[in-house]
């Protein structure tokens, strides 16, 4: 027998598994697990990995799924190594989220991801590497708001700028739009910079970071300004962080603002050879003015090569691919040589960008084709979050916008229950009827964690508040403090609670220097001691320190103005109405005018809140009924674990998803917000209906659409006019339903007859445009039956046949049930308008009534179910007997 290592030799050929074989299946049973369940599109976003990528992510398609899952296929691929993978997203939520997500799908593998994390996270990892380099050192600070707010108004002291005409909190706020838009100050345009304390912005700007490289700290618009500066002026460091990160992932594009764009574009760039001057290829490197960004004047030429440095910036702003604000550089006519694109992705959804009031530019993702020629464009439109109806509405709404690239939402479940659409008399009403869904849904077996309010203005949420109290159903707000825990509420119930009970010390301590008097701890401590000592209120000890010289002049005068004030409002109090005395408490305090003097973002916010907290007084006879009230709010604190209905504004809404979304308050001037059609025009308007997509696309099962004929905005009662975006949903997809609020509406099935079929009963004269067109539609039409211009096509909705309970009120429409009225429902130019109908009214001549809006009163006059009453206090009015109930 021949010994093996006598053999002779020869060449073994390779072997490939045969197809179908045992280890072919072997081996495919072995392959990636993450790619399973991953649906045709997802797939392809998740292994193109080559070159620019632009994910266009619709609501509830799975957009982090795929971000993580294409991670997990890079490092899988052995494409990268973890800390050559740049992630960057908005929140340290959504960091976390990924990080556990790949935790599971990779294990310890994202432990070694250093470069996972939100904008400002990273950018303040790399400016603590490079410090030195923007003249701060490694261990510096990052102020806060307070921090940077006291450091201007140090400032504006040097500058002997008066920082009550000029606040402090203006300025920061301008700096940080500054900043947001990667301006230094230097480019800070002339006009701008003169906006701000007599023409010295810009040399305050200038001071500030002067003051802040002295501090050895940075703000936190300096985590991502600073680095833009750095990968400007140090091209080897920029050529860096460029060779490092093979693969960038960026999620919600649709959100950054310019001075992340920037950064993005600096490091997604192909490195440039080193020796090679920036100055003519990276973006913004000279001082120069500012322009629009403008998509319509594309040059193929410029957009065709990729500069020396690695990116077209200056060509591109000069052929109008920047975004607005952003800096322009008109220096240096090198001619650029094309280089490989980057493997960049770039997650994010165009029709879900909301948040252009914080400086977001919905351009950078419009313009994505443009910024990275050749880009490949992966649209995820399969929805699997929200039912048929609901998607079509979304999509039938958001298809009005001109600015946005394109998509369709679908889904493969059920169409599902139809978006519905009701109105109400009033807001009261509407938290009446939306409270009264929620608790049907309770009983039917829903968790009252899959409930959703959804809001434009956070004044709304109020009258939901004081709603669920009453009803004792459990909620929390989402994204802030409830109505009555916001400071400036606070703050008011303080004075309140002072005048009511002169014994409640931690009200009066409260407010005693707020807004500010000159009474600081010093003087506050020496009232305390005073009160111990005594054993008396902390009032009384004021009241008795300012006839003593233990406290300094000018101390002692605002301490004893302030005594004689409370003095004068508790007389007040005997003689005027609560409301007032609250309006006339917050006027004469200076607490008002405090607020009004604050330039910050939220100011005008608060101010509404403190109108919608003197509005809520209405409803009690007296202060001390309504602060009785307001302890039992207060006291209102479910543990951290009961089921409880999520109140929260639009804006704080992206991103959460629930079984049932009720979105009130869609009215003209609310929702779309005037403000912002004032301020923004035609773009503010296709954000506000982008902002309406995002709120009907939270809703799973069920989004249910409210809109009040009257409403009361900036303490005056309006009528409203339903919002536009009502007439832009499809019909086939919205069923018009009748509130069960109870009053105001009228009893029969559908809208019957509307105001304007009988207005001759009210005596109106109406002369408008709109009165015209009804009546003409009315003569024409025989009952407007079909669709009106712009409208909804109720006579083939559902809703002729609707239920037709009364409500909570249900004992004002008596006489044996409601009778369906024969003709049907009708729209006027689309608005849906409150029901006059023929009904005799239950109440008779001098019988005593009570409005919940004009109090008690006596009816004097009956046509139909139309009364005319004369109230005690609001006079005579007249009003549908469903208002009303007997006193």
């Amino acid at each position: 027998m021949t010994e093996p290592s006598k053999l002779p030799h020869h060449g073994v050929p390779e072997h490939q598994p045969a197809a179908g074989g045992i280890a072919a299946r072997a081996r495919a049973a072995a392959g990636p697990q993450y790619l399973n369940g991953l649906n045709p599109e997802q797939r392809e976003a998740v292994v193109t990995l080559d070159g620019p990528v632009l994910v266009l992510a619709g609501a509830g398609t799975g957009k982090t799924r795929v971000l993580t899952t294409r991670i997990a296929h890079i490092l899988s691929q052995g494409r990268a190594r973890p800390h050559e993978i740049l992630s960057v997203t908005f929140t340290n939520k959504a960091a976390r989220e990924m990080k556990l997500r790949l935790g599971q799908m990779l294990g310890q593998a994202v432990e070694g991801m250093p470069w996972l994390g939100t904008f400002h996270s990273i950018g303040g990892r790399i400016l603590r590497i490079h410090a030195e380099l923007v003249q701060l050192k490694s261990n510096f600070t990052v102020l806060d708001v307070d921090d940077q707010v006291r450091l201007l108004k140090q400032l504006l002291q040097a500058e002997n700028i008066d920082d009550k005409r000029w606040p402090a909190r203006m300025l920061a706020g301008l700096i940080d739009g500054w900043k947001n838009r990667g301006l230094t100050p230097s480019q800070v345009p002339a006009g701008e910079a003169a906006m701000f304390g007599n023409g010295k912005g810009g040399k305050l700007y200038a001071s500030y970071q002067e003051r802040l490289k002295i501090l050895n700290a940075a703000d936190f618009g300096d985590l991502l300004l600073e680095n833009i500066r750095l990968f400007r002026e140090n091209p080897d460091v920029l050529r860096q962080y460029q060779n490092r990160f093979k693969f960038i992932l960026v999620d919600e594009y649709q959100d950054t603002n310019v001075a992340q764009y920037l950064w993005l574009r600096l490091l997604s760039q192909a490195p440039s050879r080193p020796g090679v001057p920036l100055s003519a290829t990276i973006p913004g490197h000279t001082d120069s003015p500012v322009i629009p960004g403008r998509i319509e004047d594309a040059n193929s030429d410029v957009q065709s090569h990729i500069g020396e440095s690695g990116d077209n910036e200056d060509s591109a702003r000069d052929s109008g691919f920047a975004p607005a604000g952003a800096p322009r550089n008109d220096a240096g006519n090198a001619v650029a040589q094309p280089s490989p694109p980057k493997n960049i992705c770039c997650v994010g959804d165009d029709d879900q960008s909301i948040y252009g009031w914080r400086g977001a530019e919905v351009d950078n993702i419009l313009r994505f084709e443009h910024d990275f020629p050749g880009a490949k464009v992966i649209r995820l439109e399969r929805n699997y979050r929200s039912t048929g109806h609901i998607l079509a509405a979304a999509s039938h709404l958001i298809a009005h916008n001109e600015g946005r690239l394109g998509k369709t939402l679908r889904t493969e479940d059920v169409d599902g229950e139809k978006v519905t659409v009701t109105g109400s008399w009033d807001s009261e009403e509407e938290a009446r009827a939306i409270g009264e869904e929620i608790e049907e849904l309770q009983r039917a077996g829903e968790n009252l964690n899959e409930v959703a309010i959804l809001v434009r203005a956070s004044f709304q949420m109020r009258e939901f508040e004081d709603r669920f109290v009453t009803l004792g159903l459990p909620y929390r707000v989402i994204g802030g403090p409830r109505f009555y825990e916001r400071a400036e509420i606070r703050d008011a119930l303080a004075y309140l609670r002072t005048i009511n009970s002169p014994a409640d010390d931690l009200a009066f301590e409260r407010i005693i220097n707020v807004p500010k008097r000159g009474l600081g701890d010093a003087t506050v401590q020496m009232l305390h001691d005073h009160a111990r000592k005594r054993r008396i209120p902390l009032f009384e000890a004021a009241r008795a320190m300012v006839e003593t010289d233990e406290l300094k002049p000018k101390a002692r005068g605002s301490l004893r103005d302030l005594v004689a004030q409370f003095d004068r409002w508790r007389a007040q109090r005997e003689v005027t109405a609560h409301t007032d005395l609250a309006e006339i408490v917050l006027d004469e305090s200076g607490y008002t005018e405090m607020w009004q003097k604050d330039r910050s973002a939220d100011a005008a916010g608060r101010l509404d809140n403190l109108k919608e907290l003197v509005r809520s007084m209405e409803e009690f006879e007296n202060l001390q009924g309504f602060l009785e009230h307001i302890s039992l709010v207060m006291d209102r604190d479910g543990g951290a674990e009961e089921e409880a209905v999520s109140l929260m504004t639009l804006h704080s809404a992206k991103g959460l998803e629930f079984d049932n979304v009720f979105l009130p308050g869609w009215e003209e001037g609310l929702f779309p917000s005037q403000r912002t059609l004032d301020e923004q025009g035609r773009a503010g308007l296709e954000e506000e209906r982008r902002l309406a997509h995002v709120g009907l696309t939270r809703a799973r099962r069920r989004a249910k659409l409210y809109f009040a004929t009257n409403r009361r905005i900036h303490g005056t009662w309006s009528t409203t006019i339903p919002s536009r975006f009502l007439d832009e949903l499809p019909s086939q997809n919205v069923e018009i339903t009748e509130s069960k609020g109870g009053s105001g509406w009228g009893g029969s099935g559908g809208y019957g007859p509307s105001r304007f079929d009988n207005v001759e009963s009210f005596g109106s004269s109406y002369s408008t445009p709109g009165w015209q067109r009804a009546q003409a539609n009315r003569n024409r039409g025989q009952g407007g039956r079909g669709q009106a211009r712009g409208g909804f096509d109720e006579s083939q909705s559902s809703f002729s046949g609707s239920r037709s309970d009364a409500g909570s009120r249900g004992d004002a429409f008596s006489g044996g049930g409601f009778s369906r009225n024969k003709r049907g429902p009708m729209v006027i130019e689309g608005e849906l308008v409150a029901k006059s109908t023929g009904t005799v009214s239950e109440f008779s001549l001098d019988d005593r009534v009570f409005h919940q809006k004009f109090g008690y009163g006596n009816v004097v006059k009956i046509d139909g179910n139309k009364l005319t009453i004369a109230f005690e206090k609001a006079g005579e009015k007249k009003v549908v007997d469903s208002f009303v109930e007997r006193a």
